[in-house]
């Protein structure tokens, strides 16, 4: 993580920017670009893994968060509908990504097609429901300016989920981080500069992003998160 930091975006004035926010804190209209970042960070770890799987002779683990076949709408698509209809703070996106990280973590499993839209939309709502439930929000895309909080039958649609099953996602996601929901300001800013340093990486050649996406941690196994060193940040 700290050899992220050191490569981060120098030049941002506002480092929030990304992130729908003004240097006075207040929000800024239309979609984040935080959006865009996190769709191509969660890409390429789903990419990476996936091509590490299925070239060595590691075993993913299956999780209640595992599908039968990857849905028909890709991330970009998935994470725009969370952002559309979901209305949490933009800063929700990367606690979301924390979340992740630490629930691969915990049981030593792999981003993949199978269970990165599941794990996403959990991770949203609960980092919702935590971070934003006990304020007043309205939203630049709140045009009617009314202020409103999500049960999990609505975040269970917006899905594309049955309500029993967002219930059970959510319970087990909650056990699996052993109810550790709290982010530090220190940990936030660290993912933040991780998504958009490895955001931007699209730009890059296929040869050297697959190069990156498949580097090592210290276990000897491969990264969960692309960029995030397993048990360092948190």
């Amino acid at each position: 993580m700290e050899t992220l930091m050191a490569k981060g975006k120098a030049g941002e004035s506002n480092p929030y920017t990304g992130l729908g926010l003004d240097e006075s804190g207040n929000w800024l209209p239309g979609s984040p670009r935080v959006l865009s970042l996190l769709s191509s960070v969660l890409e390429r770890s789903v990419r990476g893994n996936e091509k590490l799987l299925a070239g060595s002779k590691i075993k993913d683990v299956i999780t209640i968060f595992h599908g039968s076949r990857a849905p028909s709408l890709n991330l970009r698509q998935y994470v725009e509908r969370i952002f559309k209809y979901c209305k949490c703070s933009n800063s929700c996106f990367v606690v979301a990504v924390i979340y992740i990280d630490r629930f691969l973590q915990r049981m030593d499993a792999y981003l993949t097609s199978l269970s990165v839209h599941r794990l996403l939309i959990t991770s949203v709502m609960v980092a919702a429901k935590f971070m934003d439930d006990h304020v007043e929000l309205c939203l630049p895309n709140d045009l009617d300016g009314v202020c409103r909080h999500y049960n999990n039958a609505y975040y269970a649609r917006v899905g594309g989920i049955s309500r029993e099953e967002m219930n059970r996602l959510e319970m087990r996601f909650l056990f699996d981080l052993d109810f550790r929901l709290h982010v530090t300001t220190e940990v936030f800013n660290k993912y933040w500069l991780m998504i958009q340093q490895e955001g931007g990486l699209e730009t890059q050649t296929a040869l050297q992003t697959q190069g990156y996406c498949l580097k090592k941690d210290e276990t000897g196994r491969g990264r969960r998160l692309t960029g995030v060193q397993r048990g360092r940040a948190l």
